[in-house]
């Protein structure tokens, strides 16, 4: 029996369909959801059996289409920088950051998946850190879809699991725009404040009160984004599934759990058969809805105030996100 790692079986699989030109340079390798389906894998297993292919530099992803096999050097000399872009080059960028985090990305490695010079690309992004904001822009060029709800507390919910849907798809995006105290200067980030701002106008809330909403919103959904990069990195520098890691720590984790050190969680589901299971989505809705019951607490406050509301300045311009 092989004792050779999953990940790596699969990738010699692929990497022989890619020698023997069943594979051709340009062609789609299976996804990872198609590789835990055919080789009944985990996705981290399937994730990092493309990384290491990867690596190797016999395929690369494309934004739009997926993980194809690469050119060889005498492909790439046919068609050299002259197709590069900012358009494409930022569309790369978050493919790559979306699959292998944003610690792997770099100029130099950017480079690589173009078949050029790294300082090609700086003809057209002038370094990482703008290369990021550019990044964060595009994600937050589109808004919710769908026709707009009434009432400020379904316009706030509309907007707040948008948000988190885009944190889900691209899991270093949280860290990208945690700045609170310094938020990058980002157009289309300022749409999504706008729209936040509208949906709390003529509330009799003050400009601070809007303000502290919205930023309260935001870090409870970066907040919780957070574990979905963690849980990114996780699967990739441990090969294993949240739920095969706690299957590995069960019997460490029975082991102290005992009744007397920890009375009532050890006795927390002894009525629920299946246990407990984290889902962050399901987080996510539980702690929006107590966030907006706080607000909407303080919209009655407000709306039920005598009618002058205490002044403030309106400082919106310096927080773009």
């Amino acid at each position: 029996m092989s004792t050779e790692p999953p990940y790596l079986r699969i990738a010699g699989e692929i990497r022989r369909r890619i020698a023997s030109g069943e594979l051709r340079p340009g062609d789609p390798v299976p996804s990872t959801r198609r590789i835990t389906q055919d080789w009944g894998v985990a996705m981290a297993t399937a994730t990092k059996a493309l990384g290491a292919l990867n690596q190797e530099g016999l395929v690369r992803p494309v934004p739009g289409v997926g993980t194809v096999v690469a050119e060889t050097g005498r492909e790439r000399a046919t068609a050299p920088g002259r197709q590069l872009s900012r358009e494409r080059i930022i569309r790369t960028a978050i493919v790559l950051a979306d699959e292998e985090g944003l610690a792997a990305l770099s100029m130099r490695r950017l480079a690589t998946e173009f078949g050029t010079s790294t300082m090609a690309l700086y003809r057209h992004v002038p370094n990482k850190g703008e290369l990021v904001r550019l990044m964060s822009e595009a994600v937050f060029g589109s808004g919710p879809p769908g026709p707009q709800p009434t009432g400020w507390r379904p316009l706030l919910e509309r907007e707040a699991r948008w948000l988190w849907r885009q944190y889900e798809q691209h899991p270093w995006l949280a860290r990208a725009m945690a700045g609170i105290t310094r938020p990058m200067a980002s157009p289309n980030a300022m749409h999504y404040l706008e729209r936040v701002l509208s949906a709390l106008t003529g509330l009799g809330l003050t400009p601070e009160q809007m303000l502290h909403t919205h930023l309260t919103v935001l870090g409870y959904a970066q907040g919780i984004a957070m574990a979905v990069e963690l849980e990114s990195q996780a699967r990739q520098d441990s090969g294993m599934t949240a739920d095969e890691w706690m299957t590995a720590i069960e019997p460490r984790m029975n082991a102290i759990q005992t009744t007397t050190a920890y009375p009532v969680l050890s006795t927390l589901f002894d009525d629920a058969p299946d246990g407990f299971e984290l889902n962050l989505d399901a987080l996510f809705e539980f702690g929006l809805g107590r966030v907006l019951d706080g607000v909407e607490a303080l919209v009655a406050g407000a709306r039920g105030a005598s009618g002058q509301s205490p002044g403030g300045h309106n400082r919106i311009s310096h927080w773009p996100n």
